[in-house]
């Protein structure tokens, strides 16, 4: 592997991780009660909101630090799809004013976590070359 592939792996581990650990952040302020509603509408019980703080805070300081990157991907992404199910499916195929999907953000965040869970997240981190 070359050191810019290396490089480009960094910054996408990165980007993602610090993006979405903002959001984290942001929920330790605001507490999980409101996923935690959504969660006990569809049947579930609501502790599970809980697990946001895994996906939101735990992987993506992981991804971050190039530790156990692909698990920590994985899980950002379930994270995404579950915010995806509860939030935002009467989204799914709509666009946004200036035509983009109105999901992007959201779609950007698990598709660049299904991105590092598959190609790793290179010899620049914690892991090293084998994360």
């Amino acid at each position: 592997m070359t050191r810019s592939e290396d490089l480009g792996k960094l910054v996408l581990r990165v980007a993602l991780g610090v993006l979405i650990l903002l959001h984290g952040i942001a929920k330790l302020g605001k507490g999980v009660d409101g996923i935690g509603g959504m969660l006990a509408a569809h049947g579930l019980p609501a502790v599970l909101a809980y697990g946001v703080y895994l996906g939101e805070l735990v992987a993506p300081a992981l991804v971050i630090i190039g530790m156990f990157t692909r698990p920590a991907a994985c899980v950002i992404a379930i994270n995404m799809v579950v915010a995806i199910w509860l939030a935002h499916a009467k989204q799914l195929t709509s666009l946004s004013s200036n035509g983009g999907w109105a999901l992007e953000l959201q779609g950007m965040f698990l598709f660049s976590a299904i991105a590092v869970a598959l190609i790793g997240g290179g010899r620049i981190g914690v892991g090293g070359r084998f994360n």
